[in-house]
């Protein structure tokens, strides 16, 4: 059976997250209906990551097998066709090898967190972003972030229901950059690692903004780290302002070619 990459772009606010569940609607469920439109069976998709509620991706990855030899172009037009009008879409889809796991094969995953700071309410971006009115400072988020880069054991930033076998991982890159927007201010957390633990960066974004809003010492993020104690750990920040932006697959990326770009 022919196996097919789908790059998927959702707002998560119209989903319970990405995850299947029999009594409320989800991406993977909304894929998995459209795709028995095109394929008449029942289908389990694989995806790069399990997004939570509310929680957006601009660039999540899942595979699928189907019966039909489909030309990618059309196969992503046809799903995207059959998804409306959910608040999902196929950006692009490519034919990968019978040994590509969406999951499995990806050596990194990047993550964007999005963090506005003004008085007024949003409301075009409302549902988009986690709104704080007080001013943060930028440079003093970057040393407390500095000290959760590289190889840890981040109990401290793991959900209690997190199901990983262990809480050591390695993260390669936390980037905040301030971008410039109307009527206040936002701030965008990068981060990026082969695998995250459940919560994790919207524990890390929580912990690093009180800094940035002066109530930690941005050495108190170190103190928390090592701790390994989940009650040391700042507020968990909404899920609204989060975004699966991207999925490393090395040389085996099924998106890298021209034939598989739409």
């Amino acid at each position: 059976m022919p196996r097919y990459a789908f790059k998927i772009e959702y707002h998560g606010a119209a989903f319970a997250g990405w995850q299947r569940q029999a009594d409320q609607p989800s991406v993977q469920g909304a894929i998995e209906a459209a795709l028995a439109r095109l394929d008449p069976r029942d289908h389990t998709i694989a995806a790069a990551g399990r997004t939570d509620a509310g929680v957006h991706a601009t660039a999540q990855v899942a595979h699928a097998d189907l019966e039909k030899d489909w030309d990618p172009f059309r196969l992503s037009e046809a799903l995207n066709f059959h998804l409306r009008p959910a608040q999902v879409a196929i950006v692009a889809c490519a034919r990968v090898a019978e040994d590509f796991h969406a999951r499995f094969t990806a050596i990194e995953r990047r993550y964007m967190f999005r963090l506005a700071q003004r008085r007024a309410p949003m409301v075009h971006d409302r549902g988009l972003v986690w709104a704080v009115q007080n001013p943060l400072d930028i440079e003093a988020m970057r040393a407390g972030a500095a000290h959760l880069i590289g190889h840890h054991d981040y109990t401290t930033f793991r959900s209690t229901m997190c199901q990983a076998a262990s809480p050591v991982k390695s993260i390669d890159e936390i980037r905040i950059e301030e971008v410039p927007v109307q009527n206040g201010r936002e701030y965008r957390f990068y981060l990026r690692a082969r695998s995250f633990l459940h919560n994790q960066v919207r524990s890390i974004v929580g912990t690093v903004e009180r800094v940035g809003a002066g109530a930690w010492h941005p050495e108190r993020v170190r103190e928390v780290l090592e701790a390994c104690d989940r009650a040391a750990c700042g507020p968990v920040c909404p899920p609204q302002g989060l975004y699966l932006a991207g999925v490393g697959y090395g040389n085996a990326d099924p998106f890298e070619t021209p034939s598989s770009s739409l």
